[in-house]
């Protein structure tokens, strides 16, 4: 009788561990979709959709994510002619409102609106994490990116203000100088990474909690160099009290074309990285209810308004056709390595 009741306790326990919870979960999903007949299954599709549509940001409110979130959320109510509300799910770095679409139900009224930074590098960064971007969510396409860009303060005595300079000043001074991003694993760090590996610099990464810290300490001078998101850095370098030295894309950004890209120096011709936000449902989606939703997702951003205000925001659109599942694998590929070599760990 105490061994089975032992037995008991331990079935008990594995039976309400997180990832038994998290299996079950699933697997009541699966049933509850699987109990549609075909027909059934068909005709929901092609009624879809319906009713109001839920898009989870996973972050607060005012930043690039949500402002990308709200003005396509309102572009693809128009097209799909229902209602499309956004769910602000800040926390743990988009992960939290990842998570919330992973464990939806796969008929296309939960959608997350996500940036690279929970759909790609989390996982890699927190092994912990059991999320698999790629297995849990439908891909439903790319809306846009943004440069990340390299500054200084312009309090800096002998500022570098070019690519060529910040690599003379960095290689003469191994281990001096720092630079600081909104935190580890952020596609912000990553682009301190991939430029410190393509010239072989050394500098020492500082983390802070969100873009406003490291703001105050670059511009206080505690900090030597910052990575951010264009659209964030923006003000501080029209106002002069940030120096521009190169933007981490490829070609250089259409809103700022007197900033060089970092890759225009031949040391750094491999730095190209980028902060991007794409469109995903859960995985599972039915064929129908994907082609609705590309379908309004292209026409969309085909929209003269919608382009014009998310470019003017520093985001460049995504081209016409491109093959997100494509694109999305090769992202994660590309972090993988950065991620490797910097050897970054949450």
């Amino acid at each position: 009788m105490k061994l089975a009741t032992r037995l008991s306790a331990r079935s008990q326990t594995r039976l309400s561990s997180p990832a038994a919870v998290h299996t079950r979960r699933r697997i009541l999903l699966g049933l509850a979709v699987s109990v549609c007949t075909p027909g059934l299954a068909s005709a929901q599709a092609g009624n879809y959709p319906n009713r109001p549509i839920n898009l989870v940001v996973g972050y607060p409110p005012g930043g690039s994510t949500d402002l990308t979130g709200r003005v396509v959320g309102a572009e693809l109510a128009k097209q799909l002619g229902v209602q499309v509300v956004v769910e602000n799910i800040g926390g743990a770095g988009g992960v939290l409102g990842a998570q919330k679409v992973v464990q939806a139900l796969p008929d296309g009224y939960t959608l997350l609106l996500g940036a690279n930074n929970e759909t790609a590098i989390a996982p890699l960064v927190n092994r912990k994490l059991r999320l698999n971007p790629l297995r849990d969510l439908t891909g439903l396409g790319l809306i846009a990116s943004q440069p990340m860009v390299l500054v200084t303060s312009a309090g800096t005595k002998d500022a570098p203000r070019t690519p060529a300079q910040f690599i003379q000043r960095v290689k003469a001074n191994p281990g001096r100088f720092s630079y600081g991003s909104s935190g580890v694993g952020t596609a912000l760090h990553l682009a301190g990474e991939m430029t410190k590996e393509a010239a072989g610099l050394f500098m020492v990464h500082i983390p802070y909690r969100g873009v406003a810290p490291l703001t105050t300490d670059l511009l206080s001078g505690q900090l030597d160099f910052g990575v951010f998101v264009l659209s964030s850095a923006l003000p501080h370098i029209r106002s002069g009290k940030m120096i521009p030295i190169g933007t981490t894309q490829a070609r250089r950004a259409g809103l700022t074309p007197e900033i060089p890209a970092l890759a225009e120096h031949p040391a750094l011709k491999a730095v190209d990285i980028s902060s991007w936000f794409g469109l995903f449902g859960p995985s599972g989606l039915p064929l129908a209810v994907i082609e609705r939703l590309q379908k309004a997702l292209g026409e969309a951003l085909q929209v003269a308004d919608m382009r014009k205000r998310l470019e003017e925001s520093g985001a460049t659109m995504a081209p016409p056709g491109l093959n997100f599942s494509a694109f999305h694998n090769a992202e994660i590929e590309k972090y993988r390595r950065i991620v490797d070599f910097a050897k970054i760990e949450e």
